[in-house]
């Protein structure tokens, strides 16, 4: 199913905002996320979804606003004060929903990267940089960067998130913001890799969201090191030179990449054992970090 039953109610003068996999609501001073099984790739909403994956999304996230200590939105979990309809389907929406702060998002991704893959690996290939940024030569797919860079990229509601240079970053947001989410940035990273890696898991890189307060207070927001915003690899089967396998959605992309699929109309529907593993992916990378059983299982 590509969202869950709760999604097609209607709940009295709320209306969602529909992202590509997540539904957001609007109660004032708060909002409401919701998590949904859908999932996206090559900037397309698959017409397949993945069980439970809003879940694991929701948990991972609470878990990593706990551990990491940082200024955060998220509010709570518990559903029981929002006095929802009783046409909503309250057992499905269990397990996908944050009540957060709402804050004025901040219109930049903030990527670190620690390892030299994907995108960063493609630029690299043809001119010994990532995002402008050079780099040593001579170094392979999947290497670990001498040092982790920052990347900060442009949200697009739609489409692809374009990467953007620090100083075009700059010129949007002023300088001292760019200077402090570049820093706090660079820091959570610092701090998830290390925790990653004591669970057998490298965190190659990931994008964090920051929305500012009235008082000016950043704070971050949306989803946190989960697998749709951060490439998760199994450390016993890394080795430089080749893209190791991963608990995030590259199992979906690689196996389309493997079809007929152009990128430029409607994906097909991913078959029944490719959805199987994606789900066992998500929830492996969730209990290997968070040292906990999914629920859901």
């Amino acid at each position: 199913m590509s969202s869950p039953p709760f999604l097609n109610s209607q709940w009295p003068g709320r209306t969602p905002r529909r992202g590509k996999v997540r539904d957001v609501y609007d109660l004032g001073d708060r909002l409401l996320f919701i998590a949904t099984d859908r999932i996206s790739a090559f900037d397309w909403v698959l017409p397949s979804g993945i069980p439970d994956k809003g879940r694991v999304l929701t948990a991972l996230s609470e878990f990593w606003f706990g551990f990491l200590g940082e200024p955060h939105h998220l509010l709570s979990t518990d559903l029981g004060s929002l006095g929802l309809p009783p046409e909503m389907d309250v057992a499905a929406l269990t397990g996908r929903a944050q009540i957060v702060r709402k804050t004025e998002v901040v219109p930049i991704e903030c990527v670190a990267r620690g390892y030299l893959v994907g995108s960063g690996w493609k630029e690299y290939r043809s001119s010994g940089t990532v995002c402008g940024i050079p780099l040593p030569q001579g170094l392979v797919e999947a290497d670990r960067l001498p040092e982790p860079i920052f990347t900060p990229a442009t949200k697009a509601e739609s489409g692809h998130d374009e990467n953007i240079s620090f100083e075009t970053m700059v010129a949007a947001v002023g300088r001292e913001l760019a200077e402090e989410l570049k820093r706090r940035t660079l820091a959570i990273y610092a701090r998830a890799a290390e925790y990653a890696q004591s669970k057998g898991i490298i965190l190659a890189d990931t994008k964090f969201e920051f929305g500012r307060l009235p008082s000016g207070e950043i704070l971050l927001i949306d989803e946190v090191l989960t697998p749709d915003s951060s490439r998760f690899w199994p450390a016993d089967q890394y080795a430089p030179g080749r893209s190791p396998p991963s608990f995030d959605k590259q199992f979906v992309r690689d196996w389309l990449e493997t079809t007929t699929w152009d990128k430029n109309s409607p994906p097909p529907e991913l078959p029944q054992e490719i959805v199987t593993r994606t789900r066992a992916k998500y929830i492996e990378a969730y209990e290997r970090l968070a040292e906990r059983p999914f629920a859901w299982k």
